[in-house]
């Protein structure tokens, strides 16, 4: 029998999370952002289901953008960070990958490469996020730059908003207000709105959205709105009890002894850990749903194995199913008991625990490679 650790990827849900951002930004097109393997969830798997939906697909690195040329994906494909080497500009113009540009030296390499076609280039501003991007009068030089080398071809404006999250959008008020000043000199389309933006900030809905987390089911949002209420988890990672113990006052469990009984205590033993992405760092208390009911974490996470507090759901026993978070239990919550956000626990699962996908494209997701099932576990 193999171990029961699996992640479940529903690309039906997917499929509606992106329905979700077009339909807040009917005047938008909105880019899938599936860098970082789609946060987890699988790049080429996850750009086969939304094919029919989104037309271009958004990444963080060429290697990104070539491992879906390689699954089958022909979309164009915007490099959001654009590239790290100038020879990278040969493979945009051949593989139809969409470059940001955002400084001096990546605008210098695209001037001095010879290329097949020009391409489509999105001048990033950087309105305050202080990452990558240029400033305003350089971004006005960059335009004219690329318009007069002949190599780049449409042009668009980009920048990052840096708290489009929070629940006091002054900060976001000001990188929006920089970004439109300098939208009305250079008459550029705008792609700006992020997760949070597309859910939360209509008046940042541009010619192009690129949501991201929102994809997968995470609101982004310090506090939840009807928009984010609306959506649907895609990863299920779950898994089974694997060994029951029963333990007495006063006795400990788990490496360091952290967890110690108050009370007589069953626990369940699980596979799962940090070996597997889960985060050591969550901390006693952190929700678990097991066969349906929530109890917590009791004890540190191995790499291997994890404890949870049983006691309360005397009909649990070897074999019966956890989940850790999805259908059920909000990532989110789990996130907020290890100290950390989606994103991190999303992106971190790791390779050896094996992804099924249901639902949405499975015909095609099969025939690139992609283990696939048609029905949940």
């Amino acid at each position: 029998m193999s171990r029961p650790l699996r992640a479940d990827i529903d690309l039906d849900a997917l499929r509606h999370n992106y329905q979700l951002a077009c339909d807040l930004a009917p005047r938008s097109r909105s880019l899938a952002v599936i860098k970082a393997d789609a946060y987890g969830h699988g790049a080429v798997a996850c750009a086969h289901a939304l094919a029919d939906l989104a037309p271009a697909f958004a990444v963080a690195t060429i290697e990104e953008a070539l491992a879906l040329r390689e699954g089958g994906i022909t979309h164009p494909v915007v490099l959001l960070e654009g590239v790290f080497e100038a020879a990278e500009y040969t493979l945009a113009a051949q593989h139809d990958f969409w470059c940001a540009i955002h400084s001096e030296w990546q605008l210098a390499a695209l001037e001095a490469t010879e290329l097949s076609v020009p391409l489509s280039c999105w001048i990033k501003f950087d309105s305050g996020m202080h990452r990558l991007g240029f400033t305003a009068p350089e971004a006005i030089e960059a335009k004219a730059r690329l318009e007069a080398s002949g190599k780049a071809r449409d042009l668009h404006l980009m920048t990052h908003f840096a708290t489009a999250d929070s629940l006091t959008p002054d900060y976001f008020r000001q990188q929006l207000a920089a970004v439109q000043r300098l939208a009305e000199s250079l008459e550029l389309p705008l792609c700006l709105a992020n997760s949070p933006a597309t859910l939360a900030c209509p008046e940042a809905h541009g010619a192009w959205n690129r949501p991201g987390i929102m994809l997968y089911g995470a609101d982004p949002l310090e506090g939840a709105n009807e928009a984010s209420r609306r959506l649907k988890p895609v990863m299920t990672l779950s898994t089974a009890i694997i060994a029951v113990r029963e333990i007495a006052i006063g006795e400990p469990v788990g490496y360091a002894g952290r967890f110690v009984a108050k009370r007589p205590t069953r626990i369940g033993v699980i596979a799962c850990g940090y070996g597997d992405g889960y985060d050591r760092h969550a901390v006693d208390g952190t929700p678990v749903l097991v066969d349906g009911q929530e109890t917590v974490l009791a004890g540190k996470v191995s790499m291997d194995m994890m404890t949870v507090d049983i006691t309360g759901i005397p009909e649990a026993e070897v074999g019966s199913r956890v989940v850790l978070w999805g259908m059920g239990l909000d990532v989110n919550r789990v996130a907020a008991s290890c100290d950390t956000i989606s994103y991190t626990l999303l992106t971190g699962v790791l390779p050896r625990v094996p992804r099924f996908y249901h639902g949405g494209r499975l015909s095609v997701v099969a025939e690139s490679g992609v283990e696939a099932s048609s029905t949940h576990a």
